[in-house]
């Protein structure tokens, strides 16, 4: 029986410093059967040429236009030829077993449509980025254990709630069923919101801790943009997936977690980060007659009982 292709797509744009890490990782797995794809947003950097002259065994799909992380990771996504499909950030070094485990959890796992990494910090390698990512019952997604030193903590394989999109996989008869990550979020907690069709639809994310992938965090993203992204897709993403049957129970509490990241950006208002936090979530609603026409499919496509639904959330962040 032949192994299963997994295909890697690198969301790029004006990357050319940390690709090389990035791709040279890839090329040092333990697993053969492996696709790369960069999938490039009008990078004015170098990028292209740099993957061409050094990376030739990466497919390289160069966008016309900056189609933020959602446009080149569909790209990518819509290309590739895999059996399984994950998206690994240009800013990340995968440890050499990484694409080994992902596979064999999956394989252990018939039942997962997608799959975690344990995240570690690139330079502070005992520290925790994220070991997979949680969602709490008042509207808020986390990384679990972030900035924690790794004491062994998160060592048990298991199900969360999400994947973090800079070092997530998924199994692609799951995204022929839910669909791939929404254009519209453009950037941040698109992969949030993928995870929210992906459990409602009844599939399971597993954490694996021994697929390990080390992350310079924000080194390609962050700070004004992220802010403006951040306010207005958590309101898209309630908007979109969060169950009416929930809603009747935690309302106050999610207006309530609304009204206090608000009032902390109102506080810090002379930062350009608070101002584009507060522009962003004027964005989210007006956006949100979109995202509700969005919401009676995804609703009505719903396969998960409220039971199971509800033991995937947290009630405080992790």
């Amino acid at each position: 029986m032949n192994a299963p292709l997994l295909s890697v797509i690198i969301p790029n744009w004006n990357g050319v410093s940390h690709l090389p890490t990035c791709l040279e990782s890839l090329r040092k797995q333990t697993y053969q059967q492996l696709e790369v794809i960069v999938a490039d947003n009008a990078s004015t950097d170098g990028s292209q040429a740099l993957i061409r002259a050094q990376f030739p065994e990466a497919r390289l799909i160069e966008l016309p236009e900056n189609r933020g992380f959602t446009g080149a990771c569909n790209a990518g996504l819509r290309a590739a030829n895999g059996d399984f499909l994950a998206l690994l950030n240009n800013d990340t070094e995968a440890d050499s077993c990484w694409a080994e485990e992902i596979v064999a959890c999956f394989a252990r796992h018939p039942e997962a449509g997608f799959v975690a990494s344990k995240i570690l910090l690139f330079d502070r390698r005992d520290v925790f980025h994220t070991a997979g990512d949680f969602y709490t019952v008042d509207g808020r997604a986390g990384n679990r254990g972030v900035w924690q030193r790794d004491e062994g903590q998160f060592e048990r394989e298991e199900y969360v709630f999400s994947a973090c999109g800079g070092a997530a996989a998924y199994r692609r008869a799951m995204l022929d069923q839910i669909g791939l990550l929404d254009d519209d979020f453009f950037f941040s907690m698109e992969d949030v919101d993928l995870a929210w069709r992906a459990n409602l639809a009844d599939w399971r994310c597993v954490y694996t801790p021994r697929a390990v992938v080390y992350h310079k965090l924000s080194a390609t993203g962050g700070g004004v943009t992220a802010s403006f992204y951040d306010g207005r897709n958590a309101l898209w993403v309630i908007a979109k997936n969060y169950p009416s049957f929930l809603w009747r129970k935690h309302w106050r509490r999610i207006v309530a977690a609304q009204a206090q990241t608000a009032w902390q950006a109102l506080r810090a208002w002379r930062g350009a980060a608070a101002r584009a936090k507060l522009r962003g979530m004027v964005a989210g609603v007006l956006g949100l007659p979109r995202m509700l026409k969005k919401r009676r499919a995804i609703q009505a496509s719903r396969r998960i009982s409220d039971s199971a639904l509800e033991a995937l959330l947290t009630d405080t962040a992790l």
